[in-house]
């Protein structure tokens, strides 16, 4: 009798470790508790490289159905392109602190891998992402990235240079609660005199998908940068101009928030500074209200047209 039962209760066990499994393999809602179970606490400091990425992280796998309950289908589809239900999806680990769950999650498919780190806040609700690590760069550079304890996750590339100097950048990125986003805290890198004489775009990589998003510029000395923000009525936007000969410089990176369907607005608590935005067809005027002198040269105001270039 004590056989019998012993055989039940093992049968019992592993259904229910197989429905537990399925949970989380397959297409039916799930609980948060259990979808946060599958990402194992990160030890801090960690670091990953591109050359270790496909062995990193948990061999369990999520279903894209599962992954999309709590990370939004447009957020990842937006990251992996129209093939993102195709990829394999693994937790890599987590980090708990008062912003959240930081989860990172591999995605894989072929010999394309890419990390990702996602925050959702303690009511289980998505709030944002940043891309860290891809296997794929075919760019002679080594990359990686080191995350800290904050949590401050330090993307790394570097090479050797014609004169045996390593080369070097690195781009630090927090959590920002005041802009519920990641915010660039660092910016770190040693390259060429020529690369260090162009102007980086921090927002290059964002999603350009929305309507209004896109680089509008007369040269790579004065342009504005137009990326998708956190819904249909935001933008992020970098600008970057030159006057006098580069005696006068102005940049700033931001969020605007549409107004109508034409008009958008840049005005952060705390900066005085207030630009208005209107698009017109294929340009994007840029109008400068309060004060922005922390932003840019005493005598040039933010006060261009741009015309929109083509992708």
């Amino acid at each position: 009798m004590k056989k019998i039962l012993a055989v039940i209760s093992t049968a019992l066990f592993l259904l229910q470790c197989k429905n537990s499994d399925d949970d989380i393999h397959g297409d039916k809602p799930v609980k948060p508790e259990a979808f946060l179970r599958v990402f194992k606490p990160l030890h801090l400091p960690a670091g990953i490289a591109d050359s270790g990425l496909a062995k990193f992280g948990d061999t369990a796998s999520i279903s894209y159905a599962v992954f999309t309950e709590f990370i939004p289908d447009s957020v990842v589809r937006r990251i992996l392109g129209a093939q993102a239900p195709a990829y394999a999806i693994h937790p890599a680990g987590s980090i708990h602190d008062k912003d959240g769950n930081y989860l990172l999650a591999k995605f894989s498919l072929a010999r394309a891998v890419k990390l990702v780190v996602f925050l959702l806040d303690d009511k289980h609700k998505y709030v944002s992402s940043l891309e860290l690590l891809k296997s794929y760069d075919n760019d002679k550079y080594n990359h990686s990235v080191s995350i800290t304890s904050e949590p401050t996750f330090i993307i790394k590339r570097d090479k050797v240079g014609k004169d045996n100097e390593l080369l070097y950048s690195r781009h630090g990125y927090a959590f920002n609660s005041t802009a519920n986003d990641f915010a660039e805290v660092m910016n770190d890198s040693n390259e060429d005199t020529k690369k260090m004489s162009e102007i980086v775009n921090p927002i290059d990589t964002f999603p350009s998908t929305n309507k209004f998003s896109g680089d509008y510029g007369a040269d790579k000395k004065n342009f504005i940068a137009v990326r998708d923000g956190k819904d249909a009525v935001s933008y992020a936007f970098f600008i970057h101009f030159e006057k006098d000969g580069g005696k006068c410089i102005g940049e700033l990176k931001g969020k605007m928030s549409l107004t109508n369907e034409k008009n958008a607005v840049y005005q952060e608590s705390g900066d005085p500074c207030v630009i208005r935005f209107k698009f017109s067809g294929n340009s994007l005027q840029v109008k400068e209200e309060g004060n922005c002198g922390n932003h840019r040269g005493i005598t040039c105001p933010f006060d261009f047209t741009f015309r929109k270039k083509k992708s």
